[in-house]
């Protein structure tokens, strides 16, 4: 480095240990990058590549951002996937001799964002750490914008990627010893970005927040990531929790494919949230409400006990309508106590932070009366827990001003009589002002000069200016000249120059008290987290109750009842498609499974509402065991101790599996783990080879959990020889999804009812996706010589084109067409171009029914 300047040999010095990260060097007004990470930022943040002289034989590359709107340029890195290294200024310039001293103050990554875009309202933004313990996996998290922490053992690598999918985390923390075939396996599966900690031994600090675990590697395992944070933040970690200890075997378990078949939070296609059984239920009011709930819907109760508390406080708020109403009113009022907890602690809070503090606490009295007032024994025990923080909320009102500025340098932020030395301050500050607006007017009474003004700039101080024009008015001496302007001329008296003073003085130390204020009231909050956290869980925890009552009451759900085996809906509907759909449009149906009918093989057409089916029982065991009504009339479920599905057909292009694969996958996972208190739900298990393979498949796997698992399982499946199963399997039975077909009109009923379908109409829905009308008819004659038996050794011989008679058209999808008026045809033909424009091989069965129903009112109305 001795041939470039001090200056980047510092950057250089610097730069090396932060590698992985872009290096934001702060110079001045900017943070400045160079070399790589010049040329990679001006690229991803779309921003001009310059050079400059490093001492070096040619020019370094160089681009740089402004200081004071750096922190959108940061998010932009950040949610691709970068770290950001803070490079500041350590030592005051005018001190220094040589260079100014530079140090990293904060690495900022994907799981360290405290704040901006990349941190959702209601999502957690989770880091991980990982650490290989011999007989499996410890696994720990940390959020710290809310300060939860957690830990559990985790027995495979595939329960390992579970559990990061499962929090959406954004970054995992290992050492550099981590094994790399585990590794590479989680980055296959994890969009998640992976740094290095080689510490994992506790400091006083994380052996304090984790001293209760007695699991060692589970204890290294949060040192790490303890270790990591600490050391990337480089500030105060006090909101950080003491950590939960998750035994994973309390909730229900759910893999990978089965939370993305079932769309739990997220769609399969948009990987949005709107469609999903979060987007239905959350109604929350809060943010921590928000994150909750979907902590519940990731993790379903397997204690009845506890599911039972949750359904008894649901139904209290179902009854209690009025003080349902006014709870959701004081919530709305509660800010997100959680995160304000964490910025507290993390240093960044400011005066309109501390204010929504004070607005959120004032509220929570009247949530404890509200609360104390339900006669029901767990809402009483969360009233206990319920603390008012009322010496906070008396310190903060006491302390800050209602609309104080967002810096906390401005001044303005602290109530007049908060501190005597400030009242003083601001004492001479108003009077000198006044004391300038009273010599103004006196100045132009004595001159006769009306325009004459007194101004003020940072330059010049305090000065009285007069214009060009009126100068001839102005007694010759009068006033020291102070600045000459094109039209005006600036002057100075004594007198003013004395006060200039006395208002400067008083301002800059007003200023500077105020912001030493500000942080030892900061110091004084800080006290408070713990109790502020405690209070945080108690309002979550109301939210998603409330929450849940009030779905329930709009969308008519029914208390679920638990058995130890049976299960019995009636008239039970899919929660999502309901909402999406018209509810008087919604065909609801029965499900009955017990010890001596386990499995239901279910039958019928394309688009029927087979998926749909199978769906809506998953969803609705999984509401009762978070402890929410389910859409039923009446609902008796077993609790599920996991839940499993192979629903839909999907390419894993990421790791190279085909549709088949993905298949086979996951149906292998629900045959190792499933027991015989599982659910598992299979939808066209084998379509993804040849007919008899598949078929074969779909049988051996059948008799497998029939034979020796016994779970729960509904199996829908187009190969209908395989209904005879039911003479040979005493716990299996054939269902169909009824169709009627009229005048070669076929006519979806999404009704379930007893025996097998007797058709597939796979050809109808070729003909509603608008193949060509010559490749349907013979696609019909075809089917119509297969099912005669003809030509069982090869296929049937070529038909010569002709025209289709009227005759031919009896398969078809609508009637024969008959003149109608043009109004009517005009209609009719809007409606057919828009099924030609649709694409209905990429739609789920879920789009392709919504779009099929829209479609439908139109022609009927």
């Amino acid at each position: 480095m001795a041939q470039y300047t001090p200056m980047i040999q510092q950057y250089l010095k610097i730069k090396a240990d932060y590698l992985d990260a872009f290096l934001f060097f702060r110079l001045g007004d900017f943070y400045e990058m160079f070399f790589e990470d010049a040329i990679n930022a001006s690229q991803e943040l779309e921003i001009t590549l310059t050079s400059r002289d490093g001492g070096g034989a040619e020019k370094i590359p160089m681009c740089g951002v402004p200081y004071h709107s750096s922190a959108g340029y940061i998010e932009q890195l950040v949610e691709k996937g970068y770290k950001v290294a803070i490079c500041e200024q350590t030592e005051d310039p005018k001190q220094a001799k040589g260079v100014v001293r530079r140090e990293v103050v904060q690495l900022i990554t994907p799981g360290t964002v405290m704040e901006g875009k990349g941190v959702q309202e209601k999502e957690n933004n989770f880091l991980v750490s990982l650490a290989e313990d011999g007989k499996g996996y410890a696994f720990a998290m940390t959020d710290l914008t809310t300060g939860e922490n957690g830990a559990a053992a985790v027995d495979t690598i595939e329960g390992v990627i579970n559990e990061i999918y499962t929090l959406g985390a954004k970054e995992i923390v290992v050492s550099s010893h981590f094994p790399e075939e585990a590794l590479a396996k989680i980055k296959e599966r994890c969009a998640a970005a992976v740094s290095i900690e080689d510490q994992d031994e506790p400091d006083e600090a994380s052996e304090a927040l984790s001293s209760h675990l007695s699991d060692t590697g589970l204890k290294a395992a949060f040192s790490r990531l303890y270790r990591y944070v600490n050391r990337t933040q480089k500030r105060s970690l006090d909101h950080l929790q003491k950590v939960t200890l998750f035994q994973l075997n309390q909730y229900v378990k759910m893999d990978y494919y089965s939370k993305r078949n079932l769309e739990l939070t997220e769609t399969i296609r948009a990987k949005g949230k709107k469609g999903s059984l979060l987007w239905l239920l959350d109604e929350t009011k809060t943010a921590m409400g928000g994150r909750l709930i979907k902590q519940w819907i990731d993790r379903p109760l397997l204690s009845k006990k506890e599911i039972e508390k949750r359904l008894g406080v649901v139904e209290v708020f179902l009854e209690k309508y009025f003080e349902r109403e006014d709870l959701r009113e004081s919530l709305k009022e509660v800010y997100d106590l959680e995160r304000l907890a964490g910025r507290v602690a993390f240093g960044n809070v400011n005066g309109r932070d501390l204010i929504q503090l004070k607005k959120s606490l004032e509220k929570i009295p009247g949530i404890l009366d509200l609360v104390s007032s339900l006669d029901n024994e767990y809402t009483s025990e969360m009233a206990q827990n319920i603390d008012p923080c009322e010496e906070l909320r008396a310190l903060l009102e006491h302390a800050l001003v209602e609309q104080p500025p967002i810096s906390v340098k401005d001044g303005n932020m602290m109530k007049d009589g908060y501190h005597q030395e400030l009242d003083q301050y601001r004492h001479a500050s108003r009077n000198g002002k006044t004391w300038i607006a009273e010599l103004e007017a006196k100045e132009r009474e004595i001159t006769g000069i009306r325009s004459l003004k007194i101004g003020y700039n940072r330059i010049f101080g305090y000065y009285i200016e007069v214009t060009r024009a009126n100068l001839q008015h102005l007694k010759e001496g009068r006033y020291e000249r102070k600045q000459t302007l094109a039209n005006a001329e600036r002057f100075i008296t004594p007198e003013l120059k004395e006060k200039e003073t006395l208002i400067l003085e008083a301002e800059e130390k007003m200023v500077d008290l105020e912001y030493r204020l500000f942080l030892e009231l900061r110091e004084k909050v800080k006290q408070y987290i713990p109790r502020l956290q405690s209070l945080a869980k108690c309002i979550s925890e109301l939210d998603v109750l409330q929450c849940f009552a009030a779905v329930s009451e709009k969308r008519h759900y029914t208390r679920p009842i638990f058995t130890e085996n049976a299960l019995h809906i009636k008239n039970g509907r899919h929660p999502v498609v309901e909402k999406v759909m018209n509810s008087q449009e919604y065909v609801p149906n029965d499900c009955v499974m017990d010890a001596e009918k386990e499995m239901l093989l279910i039958t019928g057409p394309n688009m029927s509402g087979k998926s749909t089916y199978m769906r809506q029982i998953a969803l609705t065991s999984i509401l009762a065991q978070i402890g929410c009504f389910v859409p039923a009339e009446e609902a008796e479920l077993p609790l599920f101790d996991q839940i499993f599905t192979r629903i839909g057909a999907a390419d894993d292009l990421i790791s190279g599996q085909s549709t088949f694969m993905v298949e086979m996958l996951e149906a292998r996972n629900a045959i190792l783990h499933a027991t015989d208190k599982s659910l598992v739900l299979f939808d066209e298990i084998g379509r993804g080879t040849s007919t008899y393979d598949g078929m074969a498949l779909a049988q051996a796997i059948i008799e497998h959990i029939h034979e020796h698992i016994g779970a729960k399982t509904l199996f829908s499946t187009h190969y209908h020889e395989l209904t005879v199963l039911e003479e040979q399997l005493a716990r299996l039975k054939n269902v169909h999804v009824r169709a009627v077909e009229k005048d070669g009109k076929v006519v979806f009923l999404h009704k379930i009812a007893d025996g097998a379908a007797d058709k597939s109409y796979g050809i109808h829905v070729a003909e509603l996706a608008e193949l060509p009308a010559e490749l349907i008819k013979r696609a019909q004659e075809i089917l119509a010589a297969l099912e005669s038996g003809a030509e069982n050794d090869k296929p049937v011989p070529a038909a010569a084109p002709q025209a289709l008679s009227e005759a031919d058209e009896q398969l078809s999808f609508f009637e024969a067409k008959e003149v109608k008026p043009n109004r009517e045809a005009q209609k009719e033909k809007a409606i057919a171009d828009k099924l030609k424009k649709l694409e209905i091989l990429e739609m789920t069965p879920l789009e392709a029914l919504n779009q099929l129903y829209e479609l439908q009112k139109k022609l009927k109305s």
